[in-house]
């Protein structure tokens, strides 16, 4: 079933859990998280967006991912544009039917990203949808794991964010505080202090992008200084692509594919319910 509007987001945020927000590349991975949030019984987002169209086509994977929140019986399932810097791509999920779009400014300087975003929440008003922006650069690719790291010239600057979210109206912040997009082999340490301060300054969730392999410790001291979503890319894939290596040897005899892409879909299942698992509070935090 189709999630619609914020009350989840608002009550991630509420109870220090956090909505997580899956990446979908295919059938495969949009099966396999769908699974997972039906067998966890949590709401969940399929972010089929702007990197995953470059493989997929952006219609077919639309098609997949709001099928399947539509058509599943007990899953409370959004559809979620992840990193669209095209207000006109923006406009196309919404009207077919997207329940929330990640506006990506962050590339802009600040005047121009309050420009884009302001444009895009309009957008999505129009169609009962919620914006996520990003305010701070975030170092990597959404993609492909690029051995990233992070600096604190690139971070998100409380007041700023302060600025942004009141001249935006945005629903949820995505913020920079020594997180990075896919995995590397340098360690990653969240600047708590810093989110903590932007928490401080803004009225709306916010949200941890590259969160993949987040040392457990790290997570939860973002969920108690007001991340209420979370993204995970990264370990999905990893999933999918030793599922499929795994199952290559006793499948390539017989070109079976069905067997390389259902344990792929099953591996995605399963780590995304883990991940689902990570994303409530501890009670050790305290903060």
């Amino acid at each position: 079933m189709m999630l619609h509007g914020t009350d989840a987001l608002k009550q991630a945020a509420a109870t220090g859990h956090a909505l997580p927000g899956f990446v979908a590349y295919n059938l495969e991975t949009v099966q396999g998280i769908t699974a997972a949030a039906e067998a966890a019984g949590r709401p969940v987002l399929i972010q089929a967006g702007a990197g995953p169209f470059k493989h997929a086509g952006r219609e077919a994977l639309m098609r997949l991912a709001l099928d399947a929140a539509e058509d599943s019986p007990t899953a409370r399932l959004g559809v979620h544009l992840d990193h669209s810097r095209d207000l006109d791509e923006i406009t196309v999920c919404l009207e077919v039917g997207y329940t929330s779009v990640m506006v990506d400014g962050s590339h802009l300087p600040f005047a121009e990203n309050i420009a884009l975003t302001k444009e895009a929440v309009r957008r999505a008003r129009h169609h009962g949808a919620w914006v996520e922006a990003e305010l701070g650069a975030l170092p990597g690719d959404e993609d492909i794991s690029t051995d990233a790291v992070a600096t604190d010239t690139a971070m998100t600057d409380p007041a700023q964010a302060a600025e942004f979210v009141a001249a935006t109206g945005v629903d949820a912040l995505a913020v920079a505080i020594g997180n990075v997009h896919g995995f590397t082999k340098h360690p990653v340490r969240l600047d708590l202090d810093r989110l903590a301060a932007i928490h401080e300054a803004v009225p709306v969730p916010l949200v941890l992008h590259g969160a993949s392999d987040l040392p457990v410790e790290e997570l939860h001291g973002a969920l108690a200084r007001g991340v209420a979503k979370v993204n995970v890319n990264a370990e999905l894939r990893r999933a999918y692509l030793d599922a499929v290596r795994a199952n290559l040897p006793s499948a390539l005899p017989g070109s079976d594919v069905v067997s390389v892409w259902s344990a792929g879909r099953d591996a995605v299942r399963d780590t995304a319910l883990q991940v689902i698992g990570r994303l409530s509070p501890t009670p050790t935090d305290p903060h």
